[in-house]
Parts: structure tokens; C-alpha cells; sequence
């Protein structure tokens, strides 16, 4: 990838015991392990000094360098913070040893030696440290004066990251105490841990390049938080103003709320999400670019970090048919619910700008028709969801400038009538629980406006029965065994039957089930056997071509056929 300039494994003695320098960014999150963190590394650890492991594995770190001698910890801090001061614990405990005159020479040496090495070395007529590690703004102080100089670490007065770094280095500090007895054992802990805790290094050459790495790296299933690089741009857009602390402590208060509401992940998606809903299209790849270079600005990004204190809730709600947004609004919600059954997140910068631009019943109407695409486009007709996005995003541009949209701006993505009923009377659901919960809904649509009867498909009552039973082979009834495979999960051989019911169906012959059927309080399903006095891959296609008219009449936009 361009602008990585290394990738490699390497030790923690290799990363710290030299002559490199590490800073955490100074807008970066605080340090926040707690017990399980810290157990857990623990235990990893004593894997490593009983030898049941040879060596630990400590994840992706990367470092941001122009110099190859300073970097900048883009991700790891937590992990480097930790060690840092599991090794500061183990310097207490020499130099307990040595104020209590055990081998007081060997341990002060044993001490100055690791400190030397892995935390950096103290003046020792200023009693300044020049240390490895250099923490963030609100960590470093209190690392460097109370910490590294070993001293008793304050109770008051500490902000939540102290109070975490506190608690971290007492509870390390009772462990080691415990283990290591002797300077000898203490050092030689040491001396082993550093060689056998390694991590996998990219160094990259920005910030920009850090985002990609991000990428690639969530796309490979290693969560990272590359939110902490816009985080740390804003902040720096702002310090370079050399601003009153009461601004910098502002921007971080709006900050916190905003993440505390939404956690890091869901952060990021929303970003991208909101940006779109006021500027043309950005792919997340190129999000952090565009916004980099808009936000320059202490006043732009104040302005942005507050609109998106204000629009948090909003995205949130829009997720969550349930919210109390909605509680006023049935049809909203009811829209919202299907949007969220099918899983659709093209809408979501679109719906954004509807709700803050449009009256309400403009804004019912817009969701409305974004279910209706999204049912005729996504779920039955399987299209490239990219192409929808776009036409989104212009349309939320437009409501932004005009605070209206025309229903012909969807024409583009909305399926006509003879495509969506073919593609409906072919349209084939494997069972998954998904796929599950979307039949039960389009059965209980048709339901409803086929026979005025209301059945909640979120309902546990009813569940689908395959009539051509999914375990059926050829001695079942009148199928080959293609048309056996053809013909299962398509939605003509589907249909809602009480759950109590459906375990009496089972895999029984067709004329045995159709008495089942007749059973039932869905229409739909207990007028089958008046229909259909067999059933083949012909009586299943006619059904499903039944089905898919009415869905063509459900699922529509007036003005659009």
C-alpha cells in the first residue's frame, strides 16, 4: 500500500530498547484498560514465564514517522501505556528493595539499567524525565511527575485517565510483589517478557495513509478506531489557534457526547452518513481526505462537531422504529421497521436531511417511498445497491437547497411494474433467519391487503411452513429431483402457518398437510387446498405469479408506473 514504509514483526525490547522515541498524539483518547484488560495480559504473561507459551502475540501496532526516530502511535497506545507501566511497577519494587538495604547496590543498578532501557532516563538534579513514551495531554503530566519518578501516586484531583493509570500500576504492582521476591527475579521478569512479547509494526508516513492502513485492517476483521484520527485533526485545527483551555475542554466535552452516544464503530458510519447528507457522495475511503482538507478552521470544526451533538439522535432514530421519535407517527415507523428489516443504509443521509428540511407529512411520504424502493429494488430484485446511493445523495442535496423533492427524482431507482413482477415470480428465499422474518412480512402484507386480516410478522405465533417440505426427495409427491431443488425455497411453495400447526405439518404428504392448512387463521394459507388439489413445480410457479400481482399492487408508487 502506498505510504506504508515498513511492515515487520518486532519485539517490545526491540521497539523500546533503543534510542526511538513514541508519542501518543496529544488529542488522541485517554488511557482507559481497566481489571479484565490488565487480567488479561497478565495471564498471557504468566504463560510466558512458566514457558507454556514461547512467545504473545500483541496485535497490529501503528506508528506514524517522517524520521524513523519519532513516531507517532496511531493505534497500540493502550498496550504500550500498559507495559510501560507493568515495567514501572517492577522498578517500585527494586526500589523498594533497595530502601530496604536488600542488595541495595545490585537492585539501584538492576533499576537504573531497565528504566535506561525501556521507561528513559531522569535528570538527576532537575529530576526531569526524558522519557520513550510521551502520553496525550490529559495522561502525560501525571505519568511523568508521579509515575516514572516512582513517587505516591495522588488520589485527588485526577482526571478518569489518572485514575485509570493509578489503578492499573497498583494492581500491577500487588502481582509483581507477589511473583518476584528478589532484584534478581525482578530484572530477570523483565529481561524474559521483553523478548518474547511481540507485535506486528506498520510504520506509516501520515495520517492520511494511517486511515487507509484502518481500512484494510477492519477489512480484515482487526477492529481499530480510525475516528481517533479525526479526533486528533480537529483538536490540532484548534490548538494551532492557541486556544483558552475552556475551548479545548468544550470540543472535548462535545466530542465525548457524541461518541458516548453512538461508540466508536457506529461513529464512524455515522460520519460518513452525515457528511453526505449536506456534500456530494465520499466513499468511506476517501472520507477522512475530503474532510481533512474542508475542515480548517477553529470555527469549522467547532460547527462541526456541534451538528453532529444535534444529529445524533436523529441518526440514531432512524435506525430504531421504536425511538421515541416516532412514538406519535405510526406510518413512520412502520416505514422505518421495513427499512430496518431489509437491513438498507443507502437511505440514511437522504432521511437525514428529509427530516430537518421537510414538513412531517413530506417527511412520512419520503420514508414511504424509500421502503417501496427498497423492497422493489433491493429484496426482490437484488440490484446494485451503489447506483441508489447517488441518486440519494442528490436528492438530499436538492432538499437541502429547495426544502422539497419530486417524486420523479426516484424514477431512476424504482423498478417498474412488469420487472418487478417478474422478478417476484421467480424470487427464491433461502432459509435463513433473515430471509425468515422478510417472508413472514411480504405473506402478511399480502394478507392484509388481500383478505383484511392483520397478522404482525415480528410475531412468534406464526412461522413459515415449506409445502414442498425442505427434506422431501422425489417419493414426496409429483417433483424431479430438479425440480425438487428448484422449487423449495421459492415464495409460491411458502406460506404462514401457526407455529403449533406447523409442527403437526412437518414433512406429511401434500394431501395430508392441506387439512393442516385448513386450519389455520391465515387466508392466505387455509385457502390453498381450495386452490391447488396437488402440488407440482406448475401449481407452484401459478401460485407464486398469484402472489406476485398482488405484490405489484402493495409495493407501488402511484405516480412513478
Amino acid at each position: 500500500m502506498k505510504g506504508i514504509q515498513e511492515t515487520s514483526n518486532k519485539t517490545y525490547r526491540q521497539l523500546m530498547g533503543n534510542g526511538l522515541r513514541y508519542e501518543i498524539p496529544k488529542f488522541q483518547r485517554d488511557y482507559t484498560w481497566e481489571y479484565e484488560q490488565w487480567d488479561d495480559l497478565w495471564q498471557d504473561i504468566k504463560m510466558l514465564i512458566t514457558n507454556e507459551e514461547k512467545e504473545h502475540y500483541l496485535g497490529y501496532l501503528v506508528l506514524q514517522t517522517s524520521n524513523n526516530k519519532n513516531y507517532f502511535i496511531i493505534d497500540g497506545q493502550q498496550r504500550l501505556t500498559t507495559l510501560s507501566i507493568l515495567i514501572l511497577t517492577v522498578l517500585k519494587c527494586l526500589n523498594d528493595l533497595v530502601e530496604s538495604n536488600v542488595e541495595s547496590d545490585n537492585n539501584y543498578k538492576r533499576k537504573e539499567n531497565l528504566l535506561n532501557s525501556y521507561i528513559g532516563y531522569v535528570d538527576p538534579v532537575t529530576l526531569i524525565s526524558n522519557n520513550k513514551l510521551k502520553l496525550n495531554r490529559n495522561s502525560d503530566d501525571y505519568y511523568k511527575q508521579y509515575l516514572v519518578l516512582l513517587r505516591d501516586l495522588p488520589l485527588r484531583n485526577t482526571n478518569t485517565s489518572e485514575k485509570h493509570m493509578r489503578e492499573c500500576f497498583n494492581w500491577y504492582y500487588d502481582k509483581v510483589k507477589k511473583e518476584f521476591k528478589s532484584g534478581e527475579k525482578l530484572a530477570g521478569f523483565i529481561d524474559d517478557i521483553v523478548d518474547k512479547l511481540f507485535f506486528t509494526v506498520i510504520e506509516v508516513t501520515d495520517q492520511l495513509n494511517a486511515f487507509k492502513v484502518f481500512e484494510t485492517l477492519n477489512a480484515r476483521g482487526v477492529q481499530l478506531s480510525s475516528s481517533d484520527l479525526l479526533k486528533n485533526h480537529l483538536f490540532s485545527v484548534v490548538d494551532e489557534t492557541k486556544p483558552h483551555v475552556s475551548e479545548i475542554e468544550e470540543l472535548e466535552n462535545i466530542w465525548s457526547s457524541i461518541v458516548g452516544k453512538l461508540g466508536e464503530q457506529k461513529f464512524e458510519d455515522y460520519l460518513r452518513y452525515y457528511w453526505n447528507s449536506y456534500n456530494k457522495t465520499v466513499g468511506k475511503k476517501n472520507l477522512f481526505k475530503t474532510i481533512k482538507s474542508s475542515i480548517l478552521t477553529k470555527e469549522a470544526a467547532f460547527s462541526l462537531v456541534r451538528n453532529l451533538k444535534d444529529t445524533a439522535d436523529l441518526f440514531l432514530a432512524i435506525q430504531n422504529p421504536d425511538d421515541e421519535f416516532w412514538k406519535s407517527n405510526l406510518e413512520i415507523k412502520e416505514s422505518l421497521g421495513e427499512l430496518k428489516l431489509f437491513q438498507i443504509r443507502q437511505t440514511n443521509s437522504l432521511l437525514l436531511s428529509g427530516y430537518k428540511n421537510l414538513e412531517i407529512n413530506y417527511f412520512k411520504k419520503l420514508v414511504k417511498i424509500c421502503a417501496v424502493i427498497s423492497f422493489r429494488y433491493n429484496i426482490i430484485g437484488g440490484l446494485n445497491p451503489n447506483a441508489q446511493e447517488d441518486v440519494y445523495n442528490s436528492i438530499a442535496l436538492k432538499i437541502n437547497t429547495e426544502k422539497k423533492y419530486g417524486i420523479l427524482d426516484f424514477q431512476s431507482i424504482y423498478v417498474p411494474d412488469s420487472s418487478f413482477e417478474n422478478d417476484f415470480s421467480t424470487k427464491q428465499f433461502k432459509n435463513t433467519s433473515r430471509n425468515h422474518k422478510i417472508v413472514k412480512y411480504i405473506l402478511a402484507k399480502i394478507e392484509e391487503y388481500k383478505f383484511r386480516n392483520e397478522i404482525n410478522y415480528d410475531s412468534d405465533l406464526y412461522t413459515i411452513e415449506h409445502i414442498l417440505p425442505e427434506s422431501a426427495d422425489e417419493s414426496w409427491g409429483n417433483f424431479s429431483q430438479e425440480e425438487l431443488n428448484r422449487s423449495i425455497y421459492r415464495i409460491g411453495n411458502l406460506c404462514l402457518l401457526e407455529r403449533k400447526l406447523n409442527k403437526e405439518a412437518d414433512i406429511l404428504k401434500y394431501i395430508d398437510k392441506v387439512k393442516i392448512f385448513e386450519k389455520s387463521k391465515s387466508h392466505l394459507t387455509s385457502s390453498i387446498p381450495n386452490n391447488y388439489t396437488s402440488w407440482n413445480e406448475a401449481k407452484v410457479s401459478s401460485r407464486q405469479k398469484e402472489l406476485a400481482k398482488d405484490a405489484k399492487s402493495i409495493w407501488r408508487i402511484q405516480e412513478l408506473n
